[in-house]
């Protein structure tokens, strides 16, 4: 069994990666919640649903979230309305989004809905919302506090981060799903998909019991690096470092994930970093990162989970 924490399209890629070179049955995705919000009355999940339908081979493959051959009807009809259409919507996905509303109002979970949606997408892999509370992320800006949709979207990732906070993290617990794999013995390892340290991975390890359960786990947890030759690939990551202080490296991602991690698979491009990351106590393997092409998710996967088994757990610090 492995675990996968994720979120953003560079988590999907290598999820549906992974996916191919496991049985799926024995891949759990912890998704990141903290993008979730309300929009017209109906519940987005937009890490989920790009995972969703990546693996279902229904993604949009140039701008890797979305349908394939969607349709904007109902937005052209809300626009000309005057309705709220600032997040677009496609036709096909706003079914998805209904179905949700459907499932929640007979009285589903998250893990529930998602287990439904698993099923009539005909989706394998245990994908899971990491969390069934809400976890949303706020953004601080120099405006003032931004839902995360509002920032992105809203806002085109363009204010200053000045720093960012999970709101319902502190009450929120793991996805049952997700907790019974990580408590279970046949767990070979934890992997962290190359996504936004900040804004898709964060979101997850701020509920309190996921910090625990992975701490307490015996299998070695393993980060991608999200970050190729000093820039991010797709997204504000290397935006949100520059505006938080930090070096856009490869390294510096590594010290931000600190005693979590056991592993680190860096670019291969990224070579001279590896000393740098070795020196922090984490064991590190290079490999190439960038998912172009289907093969390219197929090979980094095979390649993380060759080098996730054969690294070890540090000794507690």
């Amino acid at each position: 069994m492995i675990v996968c924490l994720s979120g953003g399209v560079g988590g999907a890629k290598l999820v549906r990666g992974l996916s191919a070179v496991l049985d799926p049955e024995a891949l759990v995705v912890a998704i990141n919640t903290g993008d979730d919000f309300t929009h017209l009355g109906l519940e987005i999940w937009p890490d989920f649903d790009t995972t969703l339908y990546t693996l279902a081979g229904l993604a949009n493959a140039q701008q890797g979230w979305g349908r394939e051959n969607e349709t904007w009807r109902v937005m052209e009809e809300l626009r000309a309305r005057d309705g709220e259409a600032w997040f677009s919507l496609g036709d096909k996905d706003i079914a998805l989004h209904l179905l949700r509303a459907q499932l929640r109002h007979e009285g589903c979970t998250a893990t529930e809905i998602a287990a439904v949606l698993r099923q009539r997408f005909g989706v394998a892999a245990q994908i899971t919302p990491a969390t069934d509370q809400a976890v949303r992320t706020i953004v601080h800006t120099p405006e003032g506090a931004l839902g995360f949709q509002q920032y992105f979207v809203g806002r085109r990732a363009e204010p200053e981060v000045r720093g960012l906070t999970f709101a319902g993290a502190e009450a929120a617990r793991v996805a049952p799903t997700v907790l019974e794999a990580l408590r279970d013995p046949a767990l070979e390892a934890i992997i962290l998909a190359p996504s936004n340290p900040f804004l898709s991975i964060e979101p997850i390890l701020a509920v309190a019991e996921m910090r625990s359960a992975l701490g307490a786990s015996h299998a070695p947890i393993v980060a991608v690096t999200p970050i190729i030759g000093g820039a991010a690939v797709k997204g504000p990551t290397a935006k949100i470092m520059r505006e938080l202080g930090m070096e856009i490296s490869a390294a510096a991602v590594c010290r931000h994930y600190g005693d979590l991690i056991d592993g680190f698979v860096l670019d291969e491009v990224d070579a001279a970093e590896q000393l740098s990351i070795e020196a922090q106590g984490v064991t590190c393997a290079r490999a190439q990162t960038l998912m172009l092409s289907e093969k390219d998710k197929i090979e980094l996967a095979a390649n993380v989970l060759a080098f996730a088994r054969t690294c070890l757990k540090r000794p507690p610090s």
